[in-house]
């Protein structure tokens, strides 16, 4: 790096004229707000200099955003630079959004009867306890809305579900008080309310394995059982349709006159024959 010193000004007194010191070399410097601001060692008005030139974002844009809720790097994002060069703006606004929740966590929750005894930290620790959860595992945050009302934030984790709750914060004497916004926050302030957040749907009962000969049999597959057989019926007797005929059939009646004539009893002893010829 060489070293320059100052020898003056130009004639419209825009640039500052300095002078290599180990040689003739002459170099010419805008005398622009960042050299006023590095000349008197503001280093925190030579940042917001350069983020202005930098950033499609102004230092109060920046700071806006941040106390609205947006995070350092939303907004390095939408400004397209380091987030390194938005930290610097955003730390006053991130403890002052810090300061807005611990006191919140001191105010008095407002119910249909109005506000409890109770802070909003120890009716919420309360409520985390009945439910199994631990109280110290829940984030608070806290940003301003349009109205310039501070909206404040409680998140925590059961199980495998993320959860949130949202206040109004009021300041005023002894505290203040706040809202809820949300179904979780008014679950967190219920005293009658006695069930989980999240409730778990009942797991049906296993049904018992079945007996082995009874799984054997259903499973067990086609090819595996033995083919049943069916039992060989007899073959009925045929009837000969000859012996058939004769049975239904009658016999022809022989004619008289082929019959040879038998006496009777009388014939016999008169000696008549029959007929009624001698």
């Amino acid at each position: 790096m060489r070293e320059l010193k100052v020898i003056g000004l130009s004639v419209d007194g825009k640039r500052v004229i300095c002078q290599d010191a180990n040689s003739a070399d002459k170099f010419a410097i805008d005398a622009d707000d960042r050299l006023r601001a590095a000349a008197r060692g503001d280093l925190s008005r030579l940042g917001q200099i350069q983020i202005e030139m930098e950033s499609s974002l102004r230092p109060r844009e920046i700071q806006a955003r941040i106390r609205a809720g947006a995070t350092v790097e939303q907004v390095a994002s939408t400004a397209g630079v380091d987030v390194s060069r938005i930290e610097r703006f955003a730390h006053p606004v991130l403890l002052e959004r810090q300061r807005a929740a611990q006191m919140a966590s001191a105010a008095h929750p407002v119910r249909n009867d109005g506000p409890t005894v109770n802070t909003l930290s120890d009716t919420v620790a309360g409520a985390m306890f009945a439910r199994g959860l631990d109280p110290d595992g829940i984030e608070w945050d806290a940003w301003k809305v349009e109205d310039g009302r501070w909206t404040v934030q409680l998140q925590w984790r059961a199980g495998r579900s993320d959860n949130k709750a949202h206040y109004r914060f009021t300041p005023g004497a002894h505290g203040g008080t706040v809202t809820a916004l949300d179904d979780s926050a008014r679950e967190l302030i219920d005293p009658t309310f006695t069930r989980s957040l999240r409730p778990v749907a009942p797991v049906a009962p296993l049904l018992p394995d079945p007996e082995p000969e009874l799984f054997n049999e259903h499973r067990a597959p086609q090819r595996d059982r033995e083919p049943v057989r069916e039992p060989v019926r007899e073959p009925e007797p045929v009837v000969a349709h000859e012996q058939a005929d004769t049975q239904s059939v009658p016999a022809p009646r022989r004619s008289r006159r082929n019959k040879p004539a038998v006496p009777t009893w009388e014939d016999v002893l008169l000696g008549v024959r029959s007929g009624g010829q001698n």
